[in-house]
């Protein structure tokens, strides 16, 4: 359970507006652009206890110059979801700011986070175990499809996509997990996000934590790109010095199986990001 919060900040607007009426709390919701410098000024002067983030905003607050020097002990947990959280930023959010985080997961078409992580039995770098009242089993490739009675019926006017997601109570979810044997889930991509590079499919959220596990990557993200008529990982970086391709490139070899290093990487200012704060993959594709 979470603790009762006083005040609930966050990216998910219906999330922040709706639950704190449940729970007799209050929640900040603003017009301006996510920034870390507006989010640490929120964090300041309402001083709330609960803060619903993304990996990619808590990257960036994490690389703010004055990161160390923030306070934010009035929070009780950070809650994240949205996109895959690395181990490696959970633990340097946790050993900067001192506030646990509870990654989970959960979508529209079931309305409700399925898989989180629980107070004081987080598992860095999983997404977490069950919610009480669902059930999951992995499909194709490691499909993941969840049975619940929050699932939505269909999408409207969209009978195709309707067909293709769901089977009663039950939703294939497009995300990609393994489960170990305590039962916990580690994220491993989209079903959508799939490369496939020599024949074997490639997740690029694995190519991506093991980048951003390097000490001079700030932030990164990998898409399927064309070279020579074949598709490859392309990853775009976003580092604290100047590095050479060949070693970033050498890096990923020495961790993951050859085939899926990035056979080119471009280094850049910023990722493009949505509204939200989520990293924007298809501006990258585009």
């Amino acid at each position: 359970m979470l603790p009762v919060p006083k005040l609930f900040f966050g990216y998910a607007r219906d999330l922040t507006a709706l639950y704190p009426f449940g729970v007799g709390a209050a929640g900040i919701v603003f017009p301006e652009r996510s920034t870390p410098e507006r989010i640490f000024e929120l964090i300041a002067e309402h001083r709330p206890t609960i803060l619903v983030n993304v990996p990619t905003m808590m990257a960036q607050m994490l690389n703010h110059p004055d990161a160390a020097s923030r306070d934010l002990s009035c929070l009780r947990v950070c809650t994240s979801a949205g996109e895959a959280l690395p181990r490696e930023l959970h633990d340097r959010w946790l050993d900067t700011f001192g506030v646990e985080v509870l990654d989970g997961i959960g979508s529209s078409e079931l309305y409700h986070i399925y898989i989180s992580n629980q107070p004081g039995r987080a598992r860095a770098g999983s997404t977490g175990e069950l919610v009480p009242g669902y059930e999951a089993e992995l499909g194709d490739n490691g499909e993941l499809l969840v049975t619940g009675d929050t699932a939505a019926l269909y999408y409207w006017g969209d009978e195709e996509k309707t067909a293709r997601t769901f089977d009663g109570d039950t939703v294939r979810t497009g995300d990609l997990f393994e489960r170990d044997d305590d039962g916990f889930f580690w994220y491993r991509g989209r079903v959508d996000d799939l490369i496939k590079v020599g024949g074997i499919w490639v997740a690029p959220a694995e190519i991506e934590h093991c980048l951003v596990s390097h000490p001079e990557v700030i932030e990164c993200a990998v898409v399927g790109a064309q070279q020579n008529g074949l598709t490859v990982p392309r990853a775009y970086v976003v580092a604290r010095r100047q590095l050479e391709e060949r070693a970033l490139q050498d890096f990923v070899r020495e961790r993951l199986s050859p085939h899926k290093y990035p056979r080119e990487v471009v280094f850049v200012d910023d990722l493009p990001k949505t509204p939200s704060g989520k990293l924007d993959r298809k501006a990258l594709r585009a």
